[in-house]
């Protein structure tokens, strides 16, 4: 067989048989296809440590960081294992494979104040309404843009102000929905229901003027629309509002096992990083406030 139709079986086993969900399947095979790209003459079969070293340090003086090797090594590495079991491939060229480790660098979040400045959202046109119920959302319940935009209206359970989101892996989780979100959804839903030909069974919560699906790069253009008309300066993206949920609710409460499961984090190592953001929130506040800290 060709490299293709290998690749075609292992997509398809990963798609219908581990029902991985659509955008890692095609994150699959973006991976698999730039790892071909850089091998051109080659068959998988015939691949060896050495050429995948040679791939990543290929993509590493490309500017791909460690991250994103690291995500690409392992979608090579399950495309072998797969070879190797279904069509008795001898080796797995990625053993022992690992990425060039980053600068571990802290995620940017807003101030208190700045975020205030960016949910106060005083306009009552379709796109108003609509943009600040979203905006409420994302920082209220720290929601990932892809849950926010797979959300539906049932989702939303406004008796016990919560909302059912479904994250990564398929997995379930049931997040507090803050006051000012919920009545900005209800004034959502009040303006949602005269938009016409809606599909209530499979329709999202968040929808266009025509009743079309918003797509992801359409809610991050209307976050950074809205930054500049509050006149915020940061780059604004549905990520920065989660970092800055999680890191105003640790800063409060110390909890960081409530914080991992209201984020969704399989392992408290992913949210641990928002403890050095609070240590720095911390040393600034000693810097301005400790007699001996001040600079004379």
């Amino acid at each position: 067989m060709t490299n293709q139709e290998y690749i075609q079986h292992y997509l398809e086993y990963i798609k219908y048989e581990k029902r991985l969900s659509p955008l890692t399947v095609k994150n699959y095979h973006r991976d698999i296809e730039l790892l071909l790209e850089i091998l051109p003459q080659t068959t998988l079969g015939e691949l060896s440590i050495d050429n995948i070293r040679r791939s990543v340090s290929t993509l590493h003086s490309r500017g791909l960081n460690g991250k994103s090797l690291s995500r690409m090594i392992s979608a090579w590495r399950g495309l072998f294992d797969f070879l190797n079991q279904r069509f008795h491939f001898t080796h797995n060229p990625t053993l022992g494979i690992r990425a060039p480790k980053d600068k571990k660098q802290l995620p940017q979040t807003l101030s208190i104040d700045q975020t205030m400045k960016l949910v106060t959202i005083n306009d009552t046109s379709f796109l108003g309404i609509r943009d600040h119920a979203i905006i409420e959302l994302f920082y209220s319940s720290g929601l990932r843009l892809s849950e926010l935009i797979n959300l539906k209206v049932q989702d939303i359970n406004f008796g016990d102000e919560t909302v059912n989101v479904f994250g990564k892996g398929g997995k379930s989780r049931i997040v507090p929905v803050g006051k000012h979100a919920i009545n900005a959804i209800q004034k959502w839903l009040a303006l949602r229901n005269t938009i016409k030909n809606i599909n209530e069974k499979y329709s999202p919560l968040f929808l266009s003027k025509t009743g079309t699906c918003l797509s992801a790069r359409a809610i991050q253009y209307r976050l950074k629309i809205w930054a500049i008309k509050q006149g915020i300066p940061e780059n604004i993206h549905p990520h920065l509002l989660r970092h800055s949920f999680a890191t105003h609710v640790l800063q409060s409460s110390q909890d960081l096992r409530a914080v991992q499961e209201l984020l969704g984090h399989a392992n408290i190592s992913t949210t641990q990083i928002y403890t050095h953001l609070d240590f720095q929130h911390l040393s600034k506040i000693y810097d301005q406030s400790h007699p001996r800290a001040k600079k004379k």
